[in-house]
């Protein structure tokens, strides 16, 4: 697993018991990740008109990581529960039309 997985953000998420919960969680059963070689695809793909923030976080201390292809786009990451506020490194905004701010190289 790569030291590093990323979350894409357009508004703060609710916080309760140290952690953020996105509304994917309850909707979907996990919080979407990703990688940051996929960062510009997931933004392209979902994000293309709007700001984001990216949420740099600690793979190491997320507790269920599952890389899975559950939508034919290929094997991203899912978090099975919230993320812990103490596994956000960074946060990154990437305005619209910008390049991408993160390295694709995943290093530490």
């Amino acid at each position: 697993m790569p030291h590093a997985l990323h979350h894409l953000v357009t508004a703060p998420w609710p916080r309760r018991d140290d952690a953020h919960w996105p509304a994917s969680l309850a909707q979907e059963g996990f919080v979407h990740l990703c990688t940051a070689a996929q960062l510009p695809g997931v933004r392209a793909r979902f994000y293309a008109a709007v700001p984001v923030t990216i949420w740099t976080l600690d793979a190491e201390a997320l507790d269920d990581v599952r890389f899975e292809d559950t939508y034919g786009h290929g094997s991203y990451p899912h978090l099975y529960g919230p993320i812990p506020v103490g596994a956000v490194l960074a946060e990154t905004p990437w305005p619209v039309g910008a390049p991408c701010p993160i390295p694709d190289d995943d290093a530490p």
